[in-house]
């Protein structure tokens, strides 16, 4: 049913300096440029491995107004990402350190060895040992970078939510969409789209805190995968159970939906046909310039008027 995260989508206020963490630091590629679709005055950016494949894309839309976030709950509150061993987590720890990243040195989370760590606009990232277990095989680390090719980051993994009743989001991903209970406590619980598997996992952590203000370093939303089930029948399904969808909404790259489950946290499903990335830029330049579905390529003009160079394309 479900198949694992497709991508995550955050706020940035300056996507200049966004783009060198997310790149010259962490060693990821920029697989994409484009806009908001809603909003074309908003660059929307996807990092990711090689060719931007469905569990790896971390994206952002950049909002130079926005303020800070306040943390609270009923928020998407953390990102993992997976690296291939304990080893890695060393080298990362001393990466960060070196490249003054504040981190909070090789503990634990959701069960597996981690490092905890923040962007330089306050959003959690988590490294988290994948114990050289398997990984998709669709998913290709990027190698046009400096990292270490033995401890490159893999895709994501547990991604991690609060809110303030852990039953609701429990019983919406464990009875409508197929998640599996890995493990659950009075203050947590885990949930696993694919069995066994942490490259689907989120970790759902119950808080009566203050509500997020959402701001800079604040994520928008999940994207989840649909393996095989049409959007229009999650569509029907969601209807059923009284949630509100925006319909069916074809990003040209893919499909999707979106909808917010009862503590008011964003989801998007990803259905099952998919363009990709390369469906406008071959894989050798992604990333290196402004792309634009068709059906804004008539709008390019005053698009490109509107934004902010990041850098001079090449």
């Amino acid at each position: 049913m479900i198949r694992g995260h497709h991508h995550i989508s955050m706020f940035t206020k300056d996507l200049k300096e966004n783009n060198h963490f997310y790149t010259e630091v962490l060693g990821l590629r920029r697989v994409k440029v484009s806009v908001n679709q809603g909003d074309t005055g908003m660059y929307h950016v996807f990092y990711g491995d090689r060719t931007g494949s469905a569990g790896n894309d971390l994206t952002f839309f950049e909002i130079p107004n926005t303020g800070a976030a306040r943390k609270g709950t009923n928020s998407i509150s953390g990102v993992g990402l997976l690296v291939p061993s304990y080893d890695s987590l060393m080298y990362w720890q001393e990466r960060l350190d070196r490249m003054e990243v504040k981190n909070e040195g090789i503990g634990h989370y959701a069960g597996r060895d981690s490092l905890v760590f923040e962007d330089r606009e306050g959003l959690k990232l988590i490294l988290i040992n994948h114990r050289g277990d398997a990984v998709p095989g669709e998913w290709s680390p990027w190698e046009g970078n400096d990292v270490d090719a033995k401890h490159p980051i893999l895709g994501m993994g547990t991604v991690e939510m609060t809110v303030e009743d852990k039953s609701a989001l429990v019983s919406l991903l464990e009875n409508l969409f197929g998640y599996k209970k890995a493990g659950e406590n009075d203050e947590a619980a885990v949930m696993q789209a694919v069995e066994g598997e942490v490259f689907g996992e989120i970790l759902i952590k119950q808080s009566h805190a203050d509500k997020e203000r959402p701001g800079k370093g604040s994520v928008h939303h999940l994207a989840i995968h649909s393996a095989d089930r049409p959007l229009e029948v999650w569509d029907r399904l969601l209807k059923e159970k009284g949630y509100r969808t925006t319909g069916v909404k074809d990003r040209y790259y893919f499909e999707s939906l979106y909808f917010r489950e009862d503590n008011g946290v964003m989801f998007e499903i990803v259905g099952p046909k998919a363009r990709g990335f390369t469906a406008d830029s071959s894989a050798r330049d992604l990333g290196n310039h402004l792309d634009l579905p068709p059906f804004l390529e008539h709008e390019r003009g005053e698009i490109e008027a509107k934004l902010r160079p990041i850098e001079e394309w090449t």
